[in-house]
């Protein structure tokens, strides 16, 4: 598996109060969508965050940074390491914002 089904089952959990939601994989991961948009997901090594314009403040969060799978850093998303998804506050802030924007946005 190319990534850690126990992060994954961290953002199940931080999910499951959440209406819409479903799963996908993609990107040799697991990304959960809102509604049919893309919301957070899990791959080898970490995660990642859909975060919008609250990316200054999600890269303050320790074990945060850019998410550049193709070399090119993508606007709007963070990536998340393994040990800033095991931590269940920032878990929780990564999440609020990324269900912030996301869920902002029209259904698919």
């Amino acid at each position: 598996m190319a990534y850690d089904e126990g992060m994954a089952e961290l953002m199940r959990t931080a999910l499951a109060d959440h209406h819409g939601v479903t799963e996908k994989r993609m990107f040799g991961g697991l990304c959960f969508l809102l509604d049919g948009n893309m919301l957070c997901g899990v791959h080898k090594g970490g995660g990642m965050f859909r975060v919008g314009p609250h990316e200054p403040a999600a890269r303050a969060i320790d074990g945060t940074g850019p998410m550049d799978f193709t070399g090119r850093p993508m606007a709007g998303f963070v990536n998340v390491t393994d040990d800033a998804l095991a931590d269940d506050a920032s878990l929780a802030a990564l999440m609020a914002m990324a269900l912030d924007y996301v869920g902002a946005m029209p259904a698919k």
